[in-house]
């Protein structure tokens, strides 16, 4: 019985409660269950009579004591009581708790996955790099964080788009285009410019592409150098994200809003719903109406467009592709967008609660020896990507990318991640999946099989270390849920870590295999079907993350 298996029990009590007249009450739109921290307390517990408590007009321990039978007649339920001030705690039957192995290894690669998201459509952008260098560590962190991000949303029902937005358009494109040309020529960057090796490597690359260039006219040359340079650094980061275990569905242009006039129209449903006014020679936003701390400028007094009329139309343009959601994962020097991006969603006639989420993501350190490393070989003024994965490789870094809280700055210990030991959080969840393969690989070489499904005997997984980890695989739909709706993916390594920690007790504990001359038995059928569980989860919680699954190490 998985967690919400027991919620579905209790939202059948709270309705048998209402139907019997016992309570007068609205059925919360959630019902949550919890491990309780005390084994003595059963095995979950659940707080909806307190929850349940105002709308009934009764104290909530009485609701918990008349919720408690109707839970405790359910089939696998061994006993509730009410405790506390309005808990119900919960303890199942053995048989109850056992055959889960089975039918999390039925359910496969789905379990864990449910619907509690099911019909929503979000819009899921993330990274989105100036276009002008390779991604930096902090870009790093963003791809790890919203690709799991993307996974988890789909486990969970929703209909995820993964977006990369090129800002393509801007000023910075002509400081990178300028970089490139002097770079052909063999003259300094220019003062605001571009620098680190990376940079002469593409203006050679678009020099052997296009030979004769620099034989062209100065406006002609910047053409091509603009049109083959930012080409050549756009093929160089989807490369990276692509090395990385990062994909897309679309990659979109910020260039393309504005050849297509998606800024003017823009525009004009900004003024049409009466929030443009025009001051100092500028065109003006009055975001100030909806919280901002100051209005927004949308066209200059020169007559050209800001970056924030820009980001109106791709606003609307992303809403007019049918998202119910518009998620933006940021760095911490954008802190400052949230208040003008959720007054312009609501300058637009939008919910900012419901149609739009920022998310604000600190800094990260790359360390070794004690210390920072401070210069990328290639790139000169940041750590890039490539050079996180050289470090580390891929599945390291991403798994510390996403153990980390995005609220938290992070140093990352490449000694400690290259370390192939139990200290390594990596290479400890990691380990976990093997050992569940080991075993099985040795069972198909000895002939010994664990049986069909209805031959299964529950009642033979009684062993304290066999009851902790079925307890541990049952959360996992719930951590999830939980991860998905919270925007927080460090919820699953950090639950990953415990599971495997409870596979190795169990394995420690618990002999799955019979020794020399013994016959197998029910009990070795029994764990069997629980160690393919424990690798069916170690092995979905690892994809959830990016994170290879190894069989063998």
């Amino acid at each position: 019985m998985t967690p919400d298996d027991l919620v579905a029990v209790i939202s059948d009590g709270i309705h048998t409660a209402i139907r019997s007249g016992r309570i007068s009450a609205e059925v919360p739109d959630e019902i949550r269950v919890e491990r309780p921290r005390h084994r003595g307390h059963g095995d979950y517990s659940t707080n909806v009579a307190l929850r349940l408590a105002k709308s009934a007009g009764l104290p909530a321990r009485t609701v918990a004591e008349i919720l408690a039978p109707l839970v405790s007649g359910a089939v696998g339920v061994a006993r509730a009581e009410a405790a506390g001030p309005g808990f119900v705690n919960i303890t199942l039957e053995t048989a109850a708790i056992g055959s889960l192995a089975r039918d999390i290894v039925l359910a496969g690669d789905s379990y864990g996955r449910t619907d509690r998201l099911g019909g929503l459509r979000i819009n899921l952008e993330f990274v989105s790099a100036n276009p002008t260098g390779p991604v930096h560590i902090g870009g790093a962190r963003w791809a790890v964080v919203g690709d799991v991000l993307a996974r988890l949303l789909e486990a969970a029902g929703a209909d995820v788009s993964r977006e990369y937005y090129f800002n393509d358009a801007g000023v910075q494109i002509d400081r990178f285009v300028r970089s490139l040309l002097a770079a052909a020529h063999g003259t300094p960057v220019p003062e605001d410019g571009y620098s680190g090796a990376y940079i002469e490597e593409i203006a050679a690359a678009v020099l052997h592409r296009r030979p004769g260039t620099l034989d062209l006219s100065a406006p002609e040359r910047y053409a091509v150098f603009r049109a083959v340079g930012t080409e050549l650094m756009f093929e160089e980061i989807k490369a990276s994200l692509a090395a990385f275990g990062t994909r897309f569905d679309t990659y979109f242009n910020e260039k393309d809003l504005h050849d297509r006039g998606d800024l003017d129209a823009a525009l004009a449903r900004l003024r049409d719903g009466g929030h443009v006014f025009e001051a100092e020679g500028a065109v003006w936003l009055r975001t100030t109406a909806f919280g901002d701390d100051k209005d927004r400028v949308l066209v200059k007094s020169d007559g050209s467009w800001t970056y924030f009329t820009a980001d109106c139309a791709y606003y609307l343009n992303k809403r007019s592709r049918g998202f119910d959601r518009i998620v933006i994962m940021l760095g911490a020097d954008h802190a400052g967008y949230v208040g003008r991006m959720r007054a312009m969603a609501a300058c637009f006639g939008d919910d900012p609660d419901r149609h739009l989420e920022i998310l604000i993501g600190q800094l990260v350190n790359l360390v070794k020896d004690g210390g920072p490393v401070r210069m990328s070989k290639r790139a000169g003024t940041v750590l890039t990507l490539d050079d996180l994965t050289e470090a580390v490789g891929v599945d390291a870094a991403r798994y510390a990318l996403a153990r980390a809280s995005v609220d938290a700055m992070i140093d990352l210990d490449i000694d400690l991640l290259t370390r192939q030991s139990n200290d390594n959080p990596v290479y400890y969840v990691q380990y976990a999946h093997t050992r569940p393969c080991a075993v099985l690989r040795k069972a198909k070489e000895a002939g010994i099989d664990k049986g069909a499904p209805e031959d299964f005997d529950p009642a033979q997984l009684t062993h304290e270390r066999e009851m902790e980890l079925l307890r541990m695989l049952a959360e996992f739909p719930q951590v999830v849920t939980t991860a998905a709706t919270l925007r927080e993916p460090h919820r699953v390594p950090h639950y990953l870590e415990s599971l495997a920690g409870a596979y190795h007790r169990f394995y420690d504990a618990c002999r799955v295999l019979p020794r020399a001359g013994e016959a197998p038995d029910d009990r070795t059928r029994a764990r069997l079907w629980l160690t393919e569980a424990a690798r069916v989860v170690l092995r979905g919680g690892l994809r959830l993350l990016g994170v290879s699954a190894p069989e063998r190490m």
